[in-house]
């Protein structure tokens, strides 16, 4: 393997990237399980995001307002992911199966129907999100290349995780949201709005998984593919298992996975593209996150009533 300054700085630049995506969606993947709503959608969330980034981008040229429309598109999902789970209490797992697959169907039906376009949608002249260049980091050695510049949404993934860590456990909202999603019931008699309190949790997961898309679609890239988030969702999930529910440990758990993600990117320049093919090691980042899991499923256990429809006790 041929390690230096420029491949281990150049790999670990593109390992903070693909982590901030990952821990934006966890994050909004925390909010929700934590008040007791599995969010498998959050690949829905994260496609239908990044559409709605590029397309508002191109049709206003403003990629700021391409942003918020990602996060409206995220929202979107998943109050329909809400009302069913929440409202209609259908089965979560199901719900969000089926807004993932209504997400990828509608992004392409408003590609073609919009643009004339299918399959990708470039900016072309439209701008992407500018990078932010940090002063003073940007120059130093070893640090300037990994954290000197990036998308604003790759700092503000980590910033929202401070965030998140503090309105979760030093917050009445966050307790709120933390006894909801152990035990509705001991929530609902001291009155906490169950439904309330679930809702505001699935539609942060949804603001922050498009928010997700937009870092991938107008912050990293400058196009929409149908498979723009290529698993991206389901890795997040697995890493706010193997983060134990919480954003610090869901952040380790982010940077693992964007390590190996970066190691498939930056393969030949690692050297090791010349012996393992390339589809072979499209797959690396996706059996880290199975032996991760295999590893901790069992181990964590998350939010009590996490998953479970609540009913009002009538009694």
């Amino acid at each position: 393997m041929n390690l230096n300054y420029v491949t281990i700085t150049t790999l670990l630049f593109f390992a903070v990237r693909s982590a901030a995506v990952l821990l934006l969606a966890a994050l909004g993947g925390i909010f929700s399980e934590q008040t007791g709503v599995v969010n498998i959608a959050l690949e829905g969330m994260i496609t239908f995001g990044s559409f709605a980034a590029v397309a508002v981008t191109i049709l206003t040229n403003q990629p700021w307002l391409g942003v918020l429309a990602a996060i409206l598109a995220g929202m979107l999902m998943a109050a329909l992911h809400g009302i069913l789970s929440i409202r209609f209490k259908a089965n979560q797992v199901i719900s969000g199966t089926a807004i993932n697959i209504l997400a990828v169907a509608l992004s392409s039906f408003l590609m073609k129907s919009i643009f004339d376009q299918g399959g990708h949608l470039l900016l072309d002249k439209a701008p992407k999100v500018a990078d932010w260049s940090i002063p003073f980091i940007r120059d130093l050695p070893w640090i300037g290349p990994i954290l000197g510049t990036h998308s604003p949404g790759v700092y503000l993934a980590f910033v929202l995780t401070g965030v998140t860590h503090f309105v979760l456990f030093h917050t009445p909202l966050g307790l709120r949201m933390r006894a909801v999603g152990e035990h509705p019931h001991a929530a609902d008699t001291v009155g906490i709005n169950v439904y309330r309190i679930r809702y505001l949790g699935v539609l942060l997961s949804g603001a922050l998984a498009g928010f997700a898309g937009s870092v991938l679609s107008i912050g990293i890239g400058t196009a929409f593919l149908e498979n723009m988030a290529a698993g991206r969702g389901f890795i997040a999930l697995a890493a706010v298992i193997f983060g134990k529910w919480t954003p610090l440990g869901t952040m380790a758990a982010c940077l693992l996975f964007g390590v190996s993600e970066a190691i498939q990117v930056t393969s030949n320049l690692l050297g090791i593209g010349q012996y393992i093919p390339s589809s072979l090691m499209a797959t690396f980042p996706y059996i880290i996150t199975m032996l991760a899991l295999a590893g901790f499923v069992g181990r964590t256990v998350g939010p009590a009533a996490s998953g479970q429809p609540y009913e009002v006790d009538k009694r």
